[in-house]
């Protein structure tokens, strides 16, 4: 009976989506197309805006080309620079205040999936100045348009420049939740490969495993449409194709873009399709213990792809043929086992490891109950799992 309502629950949720305000973000293409941005926000009678982005991001100088390009249209800029990973209610709340203060018109996210996150918050605040963030958690409950929102990817891999989600961290409870609302797709995407030329090794990595899982977890999902279906199709054959080359050779601005293009479409699949239990277990685990949303969605993907066994074979066997995998004779299930192998040969090769570390025992009861109430009903998973079968993952995840 439980499976029953989950599936009720998943269709007509499908059925309602298809009527929703759905609009994908303009999009600024290509080397220096940032410098473009400052003369569009002008015109868009903009005087003030806030800049959301992190210390680490500010250090670097990567936003000052912007800067100068805004002061040169004569738009005031303030800058919130203390959005930490897995961003916080309190970011929010510091950044809101900016905005309010200083009389802004709109709203700059600058950096990876959090200051993105983070600036959806803010958006979602000033949209809804009455409601706090736990009170719009969950799906559909912000429903008015937020201020202009221009989204500037750093990394190629959480694709929140075109999704619905902004993903927050209750730093009391350690809950992680995501609030989802079609007025939380930026207005405009600007995805500037230069912008991710000197990225950590390892920021390259694992985000970059991070748009796979989207893409995967959409494919694979029985909420797809033929758009989302080819969208993750195209994601997964980029990420194959450039992610290593991106990671092993920062410079190559090609297989950057194609990795840029990559978690955008995995963006574009996920945010119509949805995710699954890979990205339900590694929320609790961003919530409990700052883990790398990437890092955590790297290492549980084969976990959960090898749990669903059959329930996935056909799927995977068609990426297994689009990857170039498949033997002449091969089953389903031979070519979905050498997709999930695939993935851990490419972890291998980025240096992620195949199990968690900061697991605590004592915490798997609550991230279980969280990952399923996060999970269930919501999620079109090729299977619906139980409360034993999302304690095995932590178990077979837990180092």
């Amino acid at each position: 009976m439980y499976t029953l309502y989950c599936r009720i629950y998943q269709s007509a949720f499908k059925m309602v989506s298809n009527v929703l305000p759905w609009h994908q973000p303009e999009l600024l293409k290509g080397e220096n197309c940032l410098n473009e941005l400052p003369k569009l926000i002008k015109t868009k009678g903009i005087k003030s805006i806030l800049i959301v982005t992190d210390s680490g991001i500010a250090s670097l100088g990567l936003i000052d080309g912007l800067l100068k390009g805004l002061t040169n249209e004569g738009v005031n800029t303030v800058i919130y620079d203390k959005t930490v990973p897995n961003p916080t209610i309190d970011n929010i709340e510091e950044a809101l205040q900016l905005y309010k203060s200083n009389n802004c018109q709109g709203i700059v996210a600058f950096g990876g999936g959090s200051p993105m996150d983070c600036a959806k918050g803010v958006g979602a605040r000033v949209a809804r100045p009455n409601k706090s963030i736990p009170q719009m958690k969950g799906v559909l409950k912000v429903r008015k348009k937020i201020p202009p929102l221009y989204a500037i990817p750093t990394t190629a891999g959480t694709g929140s420049e075109t999704t619905i989600a902004a993903v927050i961290t209750d730093s009391k409870t350690h809950e992680k939740y995501a609030v989802n609302d079609t007025s939380l797709i930026p207005q405009y995407a600007v995805l500037d490969p230069t912008l991710t030329v000197n990225l950590p090794q390892h920021i390259t990595s694992t985000t970059g495993m991070d748009a796979l899982t989207h893409a995967v977890e959409a494919y694979i999902g029985r909420s797809n449409t033929r758009e989302t279906k080819q969208y993750s199709r195209d994601a997964v054959k980029m990420i194959f194709e450039n992610l290593f080359e991106a990671y092993s050779n920062g410079n190559n601005l090609a297989a950057r873009e194609k990795m840029q293009e990559a978690a955008f479409l995995a963006g574009m699949a996920f945010t119509r399709a949805y995710v699954g239990y890979v990205h339900a277990i590694a929320h609790t685990l961003g919530g409990f213990y700052s883990a790398p949303h990437g890092l955590a969605n790297a290492i549980i993907l084969p976990y959960v792809l090898e749990y669903y066994g059959d329930y996935v074979h056909k799927p995977l066997a068609e990426l297994a043929d689009l990857v170039g995998l498949s033997a002449s004779g091969d089953t389903d299930q031979r070519k979905a086992e050498k997709f999930i192998d695939a993935i851990k040969k490419l972890n291998n090769r980025l240096g992620i490891q195949d199990k968690v570390n900061c697991i605590v025992e004592s915490d798997i009861p609550l991230m279980v109950k969280r990952a399923l109430a996060e999970s269930n009903p919501l999620y079109p998973v090729p299977k619906i799992m139980s409360k034993e079968d999302i304690m095995k993952i932590y178990y077979l995840i837990k180092e």
